[in-house]
C-alpha cells in the first residue's frame, strides 16, 4: 500500500510539471510555511462532520467538481448571491451541499492561520480526504496556491456543468469545454460515483417515463429496476435518496465500472460510458473494472487535471475571510456564524 501510495505521488507531480491548464504553477508545498497543518485541520472537521453525515465525503468532491467547471477552480460555487448564485442553478438547486462543512473548515483555517488558505484550496483538499481518509481510496498530494473568485456565474453553471441525463456526446462536450480529455478524464472522474447518494428525481424517467412513452430505458437490469422501482415509486416523493454504486456505497472502489458492465448503472449519464455503440470510453470501463490500481492512478491524475483548470494565482482574486461572500461585502449573519460552529 505505502509503494501505491508512492507510485500516486509521483504520478502527481509529474501532471504537475507538465502544466496541465493553468496559468501559473500550482504545488503540493504552497503552504508548508504558511500553514504547514493545513490538511490536518481540514481533515479533523471533515471527519467530525462524517459521524453525523456519512455523505459528506461525495457531497464535498462534487462541490469541486461543480465548482471547476464554472470559471475554473475559484470557489465561486461557495458565493451567497441571489442573483448569480451558482448555487441555485439548475444543477446545484436542492441537490448540491456541504456548504456548512466548507464554513467549518475554513473557520479552523482562519483560527489557525488567518487570511491565508483559500476558499478553492479547502475544495481541493477536501476532496481529496474525502476519497482517501473517510472512503478508503487513493492518496495524492494536491497542489495548491488558488486564490478565490469574485464573482459567481448562474448562467454558464446552467450550460457547463454535466447533467445525470446527458448523452455520452454532451458529457464529451461538458468535458471538452473546459479543456479536459473526453475519454480517459470523463470515465476517471465519473468514477467517484462510485460512492455517495442520488434523488429518485435523477433517474426516475428510466424507470417509467424513458422516451415518453411509458417505457423503460432498455439499459437497465432488469432486476435493478425492479429494485429501483421498490425505492421510487412512480409519483412517489422524488427527493428519496439511493446509492449511487449499490454494491460498495460508502467505499471508494472500482465497483461503479463492474456495476456498468452489468447494466446496473444508476445515472443514465453513468450507464452510457459503457452502453453507447462504438464508443472510446468502453474499453476505459473495462480497464478500470479488472484494474483497481489502473483506476485509481487515472483517477489522481484528472483529478489534478480538474483541479488545474484556470486557477486565480498570484495577485489575482482574493483569499476570502468568509468563503461565502467576497471580503467587501456583507458579513454573514450571526445565526450562521453559529451553525459553522456548531458541526
Amino acid at each position: 500500500m505505502a509503494c501505491f501510495q508512492y507510485i500516486v505521488a509521483a504520478l502527481c507531480f509529474a501532471v504537475v510539471l507538465e502544466g496541465s491548464l493553468s496559468k501559473a504553477q500550482l504545488t503540493p508545498t504552497f503552504y508548508d510555511e504558511t500553514c504547514p497543518n493545513v490538511t490536518a485541520i481540514i481533515r479533523q472537521v471533515l471527519v467530525n462532520a462524517s459521524f453525523s453525515d456519512p455523505r459528506i465525503g461525495a457531497s464535498l468532491i462534487r462541490l469541486h467538481f461543480h465548482d471547476c467547471f464554472v470559471q475554473g477552480c475559484d470557489a465561486s460555487i461557495l458565493l451567497d448571491d441571489p442573483v448569480n448564485g451558482e448555487k441555485e442553478a439548475i444543477p446545484n438547486n436542492n441537490s448540491a451541499r456541504g456548504y456548512e462543512v466548507i464554513d467549518a473548515m475554513k473557520a479552523a483555517l482562519e483560527s489557525a492561520c488567518p487570511n491565508t488558505v483559500s476558499c478553492a484550496d479547502i475544495l481541493a483538499i477536501a476532496s481529496e480526504q474525502s476519497v482517501s481518509t473517510l472512503a478508503g481510496g487513493p492518496s495524492w498530494a494536491v497542489p495548491v496556491g488558488r486564490r478565490d473568485g469574485f464573482t459567481a456565474n448562474r448562467t454558464l453553471a446552467n450550460s457547463n456543468l454535466p447533467g445525470f441525463n446527458n448523452t455520452l456526446d454532451r458529457l464529451k462536450d461538458r468535458f471538452s469545454n473546459v479543456g479536459l480529455n473526453t475519454s480517459i478524464d470523463l470515465v476517471a472522474l465519473s468514477g467517484a460515483h462510485t460512492f455517495g447518494r442520488a434523488q429518485c428525481l435523477t433517474f426516475t424517467s428510466r424507470l417509467y417515463n424513458f422516451t415518453g412513452v411509458g417505457d423503460t430505458d432498455p439499459t437497465l437490469n432488469t432486476t435493478y429496476l425492479e429494485e429501483l422501482r421498490q425505492i421510487c415509486p412512480q409519483g412517489g416523493n422524488s427527493s428519496v435518496l439511493t446509492n449511487l454504486d449499490p454494491t460498495t456505497p460508502d467505499g471508494f472502489d472500482n465497483n461503479y465500472f463492474t456495476n456498468l458492465q452489468v447494466n446496473r448503472g444508476l445515472l443514465r449519464s453513468d450507464q452510457n460510458l459503457f452502453s453507447t455503440e462504438g464508443a472510446d470510453t468502453i474499453e476505459i470501463v473495462n480497464r478500470f473494472s479488472s484494474n483497481q490500481t489502473a483506476f485509481f492512478e487515472s483517477f489522481v491524475e484528472s483529478m489534478i487535471r480538474m483541479g488545474n483548470i484556470s486557477p486565480l494565482t498570484g495577485t489575482e482574486g482574493e483569499i476570502r475571510s468568509n468563503c461565502r461572500a467576497g471580503n467587501s461585502a456583507t458579513i454573514r449573519s450571526n445565526s450562521d456564524a453559529a451553525l459553522v460552529s456548531s458541526i
